[in-house]
This record gives C-alpha cells, sequence and structure tokens, in this order.
C-alpha cells in the first residue's frame, strides 16, 4: 500500500490531469439512470440525511436526460422506498435510527418524493423501486436495457460513495460502458466524494466533467443513421 498524505480531492484531480488508463468510451447506444434524487437527499435545509456537492446538479441531470430523450434514449430514476413494515429493506433497516429513515411512497412520505427541480417525463421515463444501493439489484433495469440494446451507461445521482458506486460496480459487471459525470454525483463529505471518484476512475468508469459527457451525446445525435 502506498502512503501519501495527499487528499481524496488531491488524488482524484491528480488522476483527471494524469490518466493511467484509456477510457471506455461511448457506444453505439446509451442510457442515463438518475439514482435516487429525493428530497430526503437532496435538500440539506431540510434533512440531515441529505447533502449538495454541485448546486448546479439537478440542473445538469436536467440536461443530460433531456439529450438522452431526444437519442430516444432510455432515462430512469430510481427511488428507495418500503412497506410501512420495513421488511422488505432487510437486514439494512436495521441500521435506521430516525423515524422517517424508510420513507414510503404510499403513505406520502415527502422524503420520498423526487426533488421539485428535477424534469421527469412520466409518460416516456421509467421510474423503479430499488430497495438495496444498486440499481440493478433485483429490479428490472438489466432486462430493460438490454431490450433497448443499449451498450453504454450514464450514472448520476447520489451517494457517490454508496448507491452510485453500488450501481456503477454492478454496470461494468454487466457489461455496459459506464459513465459518471462528476458534477452530477454527491456525497456527505468530500473526502468519501472524490475517493470514490477516484476508483471509479481507476476500475470501473469513465468519470469526466459533464460538459464532456454533453458534448458526446451531441455528438451521438448527429452520426449517420
Amino acid at each position: 500500500m502506498e502512503h501519501s498524505n495527499k487528499s481524496a480531492r488531491t488524488l482524484f484531480e491528480e488522476l483527471k490531469q494524469r490518466p493511467t488508463r484509456a477510457r471506455f468510451g461511448f457506444g453505439q447506444k446509451v442510457a442515463i439512470v438518475n439514482v435516487d434524487p429525493q428530497k430526503a437527499y437532496t435538500l440539506p435545509d431540510e434533512y440531515v440525511t441529505a447533502y449538495e456537492t454541485d448546486p448546479k446538479q439537478m440542473q445538469y441531470i436536467n440536461e443530460l436526460s433531456a439529450l438522452c430523450r431526444d437519442l430516444g434514449s432510455p432515462v430512469i430514476w430510481t427511488h428507495v422506498a418500503y412497506l410501512p413494515s420495513g421488511e422488505d429493506c432487510g437486514i439494512w433497516g436495521t441500521r435506521s435510527n430516525t423515524p422517517d429513515s424508510l420513507q414510503n411512497v404510499k403513505i406520502g412520505s415527502r422524503r420520498a418524493e423526487f426533488d421539485d427541480r428535477l424534469v421527469i417525463d412520466h409518460d416516456r421515463d421509467v421510474v423503479i423501486n430499488k430497495r438495496m444501493a444498486s440499481a440493478f439489484h433485483e429490479t428490472n433495469l438489466p432486462s430493460l436495457l438490454m431490450w433497448h440494446r443499449v451498450d453504454t451507461l450514464i450514472v448520476t445521482g447520489g451517494s457517490t460513495s454508496g448507491c452510485v458506486r453500488a450501481t456503477v460496480v454492478d454496470s461494468l459487471s454487466h457489461g455496459f460502458r459506464t459513465i459518471v459525470p462528476e458534477e452530477c454525483t454527491t456525497d456527505r463529505h468530500e473526502s468519501p466524494h472524490f475517493a470514490n471518484l477516484y476508483d471509479m476512475s481507476m476500475k470501473y468508469a469513465d468519470v469526466m466533467p459533464v460538459e464532456q459527457v454533453r458534448a458526446a451525446l451531441l455528438g451521438m445525435k448527429q452520426r449517420p443513421a
């Protein structure tokens, strides 16, 4: 193990300047999965469970999602919500220590609602209720992506060290080129945030500025049919 006094942010910034491997790149068909952008996690003024890294995160997620719709590509939103009993949360629920930690859409939990700043097309977009960290775990996401012949998955949302990372690792494990727009993810503290951006960039995904992801999507739109 290499020892260093460098911060996680410094390590990530150095890796951006001097990448150690080639990018996976974009393939032929893209989809975007926006992981759990719910009020419980996006409104730090209301909930101690919420956090913000880039104040334009929701704006960027809307922009990338709109570009994917323009391409005829799937736009997927995940949210976490459980039965009132919490039994469908399993052992994970035993770590809960607040009255509304297991937010429940069916009883109108405000915590479980998507952030009001998001633009969700309920006629075209796919909404998935996931119960564990990865958007792939026991959901129809793999079959949905296979149906659309997707080979590239853009992952946004929170948290960088939790549900985003879990989804990214599973995405690569399922054989997808995986893209993480760095301004579109967030975590409670910069150390796990940048440490996981660094680790995902080293192993599992192309972590890149949102402007580069935007440019790539615009480039896909201009490809010959």
